[in-house]
């Protein structure tokens, strides 16, 4: 099943859930309340965001071709084009910083927000990072901002009525409302994240806009929905606000990139037949498969087949609510770990880093001859991190990739064994088979854990 985005000093507080009383409709006179005063509140924090964006392409004779078109990639004028996006955003801070989604700004070059009331302000990228799908922008503005204050993500609970508010399909700022209908959900589908799901309708240009609860507080910023038709299922995902936050203090303590802790570890969630093998009552936890040698995790006595039960206190059952939970929890924090070691439970404690890079690491990039285009690096736990390679990765790594070579077949994150017959250990070995001039190439390169060779001629 397809997954689709919903495209087309600093304040801020986290909330707790008994700071405003709330009660469900039981009765008919109940139910026949209005929205209207909370959405009174809330939509003027909720913005329209217009990005443009330049994007590399080609001109290809083949264009359209529903067979010719797949061979003929790397052929043709390079050309230029400039792709708009369409999505929402929300503003949590009263001078101006406003959170959306990465896919919405990520790479634009001119940015709008535009507010209920039909102001416009000129937008820049503060803090940007992929994986979480989050962005923080500062508008260009002068005065003070509506602003929504946000709601730790613990005090969520199943069932709660909340709105989604943004601008599906361009027509306009508009609000839909539902339940929370699941909390911790993740997927292969959704990617690496970690999700609030929501019965409220969420459609295409909803991206970036808020989940917000009866107080009016920002629990998610909405970010997918999974569908099959390209609309609305009542299936939709909000990135939690405890996320929110994170980026929001990291982009206030000058960092101009999201750094997360880094748990050296794999694993996978415990099931009925594995807690009855590992002497467990019931099935909770991640098992871990491996450390590296370097996770403080295992530094803390942890070893391959311990179960992680919780850190700080909260259950943790996928590799993904792990991630989470160490993200909000930022790097330096000290956490509280439970664990289960030969059916017994421990606790320990853990100091939370981000994934460590080699001393005198150096990037090596060919600038000229054959392998023109290619970055390379030695293996180390930071880009481990970056790439998502196996933690027994080992070698010299592809970091980037341009031009002819990537049109061969070269990725990023490709571990580099061998080049015309000659072993790779270092970078030098790739300089020195470089500096050859030879014409016809074969590289011999592991992805994802299967050996490939790739021959090409340049």
């Amino acid at each position: 099943m397809p997954i689709k985005y919903a495209l087309t000093a600093l304040c801020f507080s986290l909330l707790p859930l008994g700071a405003v009383a709330q009660t469900v409709p039981e009765t008919r006179d109940q139910m026949a309340l209005s929205f209207a005063p909370l959405v009174q509140q809330v939509a003027p924090a909720v913005v329209n965001i217009y990005a443009k964006r330049v994007v590399e392409g080609r001109e290809s004779p083949f264009a359209g071709d529903p067979f010719f078109e797949q061979f003929a990639q790397s052929f043709g004028k390079p050309t230029q084009r400039v792709q708009n996006s369409l999505g929402s955003g929300v503003i949590l801070a009263a001078d101006g910083l406003v959170m959306s989604n990465y896919h919405v700004v990520g790479g634009a070059t001119d940015i709008s927000v535009v507010l209920s009331d039909r102001r416009e302000f000129a937008a820049t990228v503060i803090l940007a990072d992929e994986e979480s799908d989050l962005a923080l922008l500062r508008v260009e503005s002068s005065g003070t901002l509506p602003y929504l204050p946000l709601r730790a993500t613990d005090s969520v609970e199943v069932g709660e009525l909340v709105l989604a508010i943004g601008n599906p399909f361009g027509v306009g700022q508009t609000v839909s409302s539902g339940i929370v209908s699941g909390l911790a959900r993740s997927s292969v589908s959704l990617g690496r994240g970690y999700f609030i799901q929501t019965d409220a309708p969420v459609n295409p240009g909803n991206s970036g806009g808020a989940l917000v609860d009866m107080a009016g507080r920002l629990i998610g910023i909405n970010s997918a929905i999974i569908t099959k038709s390209g609309g609305s299922n009542g299936v939709g995902f909000a990135i939690p606000s405890d996320l929110v936050a994170q980026v929001m203090a990291q982009a206030a303590a000058g960092n101009d990139h999201f750094i997360r802790p880094w748990a050296g570890v794999s694993g996978q969630t415990v099931d009925a037949q594995m807690a009855e093998a590992l002497g467990m009552d019931r099935p909770s936890g991640i098992v871990l498969d491996e450390l590296h040698p370097q996770s403080p995790f295992g530094q803390a006595g942890l070893v391959p087949g311990d179960v992680i039960t919780g850190l700080d206190g909260a259950e943790v059952n996928s590799p993904q609510e792990i991630m989470f939970r160490l993200s909000v929890m930022g790097v330096g924090k000290r956490v509280k770990v439970a664990y289960v070691s030969g059916g017994q439970a421990h606790e320990t404690e853990v100091t939370l880093i981000a994934a460590p890079q080699a001393e005198n690491q150096v990037v090596l990039s060919v600038v000229d001859g054959g392998l023109a285009g290619l970055s390379v690096a030695m293996i180390d736990p930071a880009l481990i991190s970056k790439l998502g390679l196996p933690l027994s990765a080992q070698g010299v790594v592809i970091t980037a990739v341009e031009g002819p070579l990537a049109r061969a077949g070269m990725i990023a994150g490709d571990i580099v064994l061998g080049i015309n017959g000659a072993e790779i250990k270092t970078p030098d070995d790739v300089r020195a088979v470089a500096a050859t001039g030879a014409r016809g190439w074969a590289m011999d390169i592991l992805r994802a854990g299967q050996l490939i060779r790739l021959r090409f001629r340049l």
